[in-house]
């Protein structure tokens, strides 16, 4: 498990540790609160801020992450005109750019099948509300590429989180609760289970 603030948020019932108990089967979180996609600083890249650079390498039958809100919220658009950095990290062909790049050589060093997870709707009262539509943006194009690369799949938690229900959120209206984180975990280990029944 790989990415920020929301797959890590909740401590022991972050959505990795949900994974685990849903399926009884090792999870290693490297998910780090604050991290971007790509962090230009090589110090916090070495301590889990850059999220390709929490990649361990080595040999994995999954590899689930999110990224891409941090980039956004705090790189240098600050949630506003985005697209540059959008591009950068997906381009319009969904074919190329830094996600696209780091997911191929993931699938090539690994053979873990690969999940992206899609972040959810916020409630309209926390931050990166002014990210909404380029990370829509960005995750269509996620989408895109991983409905084209075999061993790839988008699965997004919006699907399980309803924004108008305030159970799903955390005090600050932008983590996930306890719950949410629940949700969210449950459903990826939902998607994990089905897609490796279809394998055996």
């Amino acid at each position: 498990m790989l990415g920020d603030s929301i797959m890590a948020w909740n401590g022991s019932n972050a959505i990795p540790d949900v994974i685990e108990r849903t399926l009884n089967r090792q999870v290693i979180s490297r998910a780090v609160s604050g991290a971007q996609f790509d962090n230009a600083s090589r110090l916090a890249g070495a301590v889990g801020f850059d999220i390709q650079r929490q990649y361990p390498g080595g040999s994995w039958n999954w590899i689930v992450l999110d990224g891409g809100a941090n980039d956004l919220g705090f790189g240098d658009c600050g949630c506003g005109n985005c697209t540059a950095a959008v591009d950068r990290l997906i381009a319009a062909d969904a074919a190329s750019g830094l996600i696209p790049s780091f997911i191929t050589r993931m699938r090539a060093e690994s053979g873990a099948q690969v999940i992206w997870m899609g972040y959810y709707a916020g409630n309209g009262k926390g931050s990166f509300k002014g990210c909404r539509d380029d990370l829509v943006r960005m995750e269509a194009r996620i989408a895109r590429f991983a409905a084209a690369t075999p061993g790839v799949q988008f699965i997004d938690s919006e699907d399980v989180i309803d924004p108008a229900d305030p159970t799903v959120f955390a005090s600050d209206n932008t983590h996930p609760s306890v719950k949410g984180s629940a949700l969210i975990g449950t459903y990826l280990a939902q998607a994990i289970a089905k897609r490796s029944q279809s394998a055996d």
